[in-house]
């Protein structure tokens, strides 16, 4: 049994670092209305299409220490980062919940938020089109993966959307449109308590973020940041952790 989990545990994370890989080409390329299949992957810097060799998803990395094997440019370390990311959160998934139908669900929302992440940090966006196709993806898994009855999902949808909604009514444009439909989905995801614990945890986060990277000169008061990569480290402690937060947390008050 421990060399079958070994061995289950070797292939997700292999299988997820090519996912990660294959997420940094969409999220690079859909908020720039670029296809995700042409052109090949090629040296932001030279140009140089790149081969079987460089795409090695981190290792490729790692052995050319960090650049371009033609060109000698720094290649950005946000790409095995994200390819780690998806490996490790793929991963940790069925350790936190076990090899269920829910499982389906978790690797999903990971997929779903590395993206975002991803579009998010590079160009302040989360694309429509990419909260749209998770959407209707969720919907159709959710039907036969059910967490809650569909009426208690679409109710979930409503708060994650009516929050951060009135958020932004009341403090004029605080929070972006995209945050306000990836909030929608979760809830839908998630179900209505969930998504109100997942909005506090990201604005929680989120604060802290704006604190240490105003205290290293990273972030300027009054300057927006992306806030996605706050709602995804959020919406998946709410995922995995989330009932027992609850729960402890009522225990308190009663």
């Amino acid at each position: 049994m421990i060399i079958l989990y070994y061995i289950e545990s070797l292939l997700t994370f292999t299988f997820a670092l090519l996912l990660g890989s294959f997420y940094n080409v969409v999220g690079l390329r859909v908020p720039k209305g670029m296809s995700i299949v042409a052109p090949r992957s090629h040296c932001t810097s030279c140009k140089t299409t790149l081969t079987g060799i460089d795409l090695i998803p981190v290792l490729s990395y790692v052995f050319s220490k960090g650049r371009c094997r033609y060109c000698q440019q720094a290649v950005s370390p946000i790409y095995p980062l994200f390819e780690l990311l998806t490996a490790v959160l793929f991963v940790l998934a069925p350790l936190l919940m076990g090899w269920t139908y829910e499982l389906v669900i978790a690797w999903t929302l990971i997929s779903m938020l590395i993206i975002i992440v991803i579009t998010d940090i590079h160009y302040m966006l989360i694309p429509n089109k990419i909260l749209l196709f998770f959407f209707v993806l969720f919907i159709l898994e959710r039907i036969f993966i059910p967490y809650q009855s569909i009426p208690d999902h679409l109710i979930g949808l409503a708060v994650g959307f009516a929050i951060p909604f009135l958020v932004a009514l009341v403090s004029k444009g605080g929070m972006g449109g995209g945050d306000i439909k990836l909030f929608a989905v979760l809830g839908f995801v998630l179900g209505w308590e969930q998504v109100i614990l997942t909005f506090f945890l990201a604005s929680l986060i989120g604060m802290l973020v704006a604190i240490v990277g105003m205290l290293f000169g990273k972030i300027k008061k009054g300057v927006p940041f992306p806030f996605g990569p706050s709602i995804a480290a959020a919406a998946l402690i709410s995922y995995f952790t989330g009932e027992r937060i609850l729960t402890w947390y009522f225990s308190l008050l009663f």
